[in-house]
């Protein structure tokens, strides 16, 4: 799967954006991953809400919404009622991590866990049994463009263990330096969705992009997703 990030786009144009990775089912995007930052857990300030219910408006593509904010536990479920398909919260900010998801799921999203490069995944296994997605970040969460930090790739490979075993019923996303020259390596080491940004809409076609990192991705990858 692969989620254009909308954090690379023009955002005085973001609904021809996401009409530009659109497609049919399997050429198109899979998901179009929209990056909430507040200037506060993270250093950088984006778009919220207000936007995110214009964007929900102007496509049909599953938006996969990425909260890099403080109190998730208040803001998320906001996301979830306009329609997110995805909403995802970092486990260095949730007060309560499981009710969150829960109530998450309650308003009619599936629920994501992401964890900093710097944060270990193995102690919250047992909150990720509560969870739908679990995305790895492979950069320092804030700004887009930065370089891949390949040491994640461990956290990977455990979280594609632990799926494949049973013991996690989750999809693994990764998000952050993707492109060309890493996408193998992740999806080798067991990712199913996959953010880029700047390897989609910086391409002279952002379409034609995503048919490439998918073809790449599953050519090497030893599991599929649904």
């Amino acid at each position: 799967m692969i989620a254009p990030s909308i954090l690379s786009a023009d955002f005085a144009r973001l609904a021809e954006e996401a009409a530009v990775v659109a497609g049919p089912p399997g050429e198109g995007a899979d998901w179009l991953h929209v990056d909430v930052m507040d200037a506060h857990f993270v250093p950088n300030l984006t778009i919220g809400l207000p936007v995110v219910q214009s964007l929900r408006k102007a496509t049909d593509i599953p938006l996969d919404c990425h909260l890099m904010i403080e109190d998730p536990d208040r803001w998320a479920i906001g996301y979830a009622e306009t329609g997110a398909y995805n909403v995802t919260v970092h486990v260095e900010a949730a007060k309560d991590p499981v009710a969150l998801a829960k109530n998450l799921r309650a308003a009619g999203a599936k629920a994501g866990l992401s964890i900093k490069p710097g944060t270990p995944l193995e102690p919250h296994v047992e909150v990720l049994k509560h969870y739908d997605t679990l995305l790895v970040m492979s950069v320092e969460p804030g700004f887009g463009g930065q370089k891949f930090i390949p040491e994640v790739l461990d956290k990977v490979r455990t979280a594609r263990s632990l799926v494949d075993t049973g013991h996690l019923r989750l999809l693994v996303e990764i998000d952050g330096g993707i492109n060309a020259d890493t996408i193998e390596a992740a999806a080798e080491a067991g990712v199913d969705c996959f953010v880029a940004g700047s390897a989609v809409y910086a391409a002279d076609d952002p379409g034609r992009a995503v048919r490439a990192l998918r073809e790449q991705a599953a050519k090497v990858s030893a599991h599929r997703t649904g």
